[in-house]
């Protein structure tokens, strides 16, 4: 895997292997974090953060942990999970992009179920379509080979999970709180 030095939004180096993506190291420590919760752009939306991941049990869970530690406080994020935040009703596709919409940072919980889910493709393009310009997706990799990772992110900064659960979480924590 390569680590490089970095800060979110600058450009990612370019390692000399044939990979063009580039986890977040270790290292990288964000400047004074400026919450969303309460900006005006924050408030625009209905959500901070839409939490994208295949429905497998072992990803959903992990979604859920996820989505319970932005949303403790001193964090407290408004976060979208489908299973707890789709109206009934309503048409999966239509309620997911309203969603998606709706949030300010998207956030891909990308595993190998969830390169095997066609929903989360959608959803990983639908996210693509509405945010790709404005830095807002921040794709979380676990148990996952950069060989895996999607080429449709290739030039999308990761934040790898499979290490360190609680680094990750509080990285993207962090991250969040920058994209303003």
């Amino acid at each position: 895997m390569y680590a490089h030095d970095q800060h979110v939004g600058k450009e990612a180096k370019q390692s000399s292997g044939s990979s063009s993506f580039c986890p977040l190291s270790s290292s990288w420590t964000p400047t004074v974090p400026q919450s969303v919760v309460g900006s005006a752009l924050s408030c625009a939306r209905k959500y901070d953060v839409f939490v994208c991941h295949s429905s497998v049990d072992s990803d959903s869970e992990e979604a859920a942990r996820l989505v319970s530690f932005l949303e403790a406080p001193p964090r407290s994020f408004r976060c979208f999970l489908q299973e707890r935040d789709e109206c009934p009703g309503g048409a999966i596709s239509t309620e997911l992009c309203q969603a998606v919409q709706d949030s300010h940072i998207w956030v891909l919980l990308i595993t190998p179920n969830f390169l095997k889910d066609a929903w989360c493709h959608y959803m990983m393009h639908q996210a693509l379509a509405e945010g790709a310009m404005f830095s807002r997706i921040i794709p979380l990799v676990l148990n996952l080979s950069d060989s895996q990772y999607p080429q449709e992110l290739k030039f999308f900064c990761y934040i790898d999970l499979s290490d360190n659960l609680d680094r990750g979480y509080s990285r993207l924590s962090d991250t969040v709180h920058l994209c303003e």
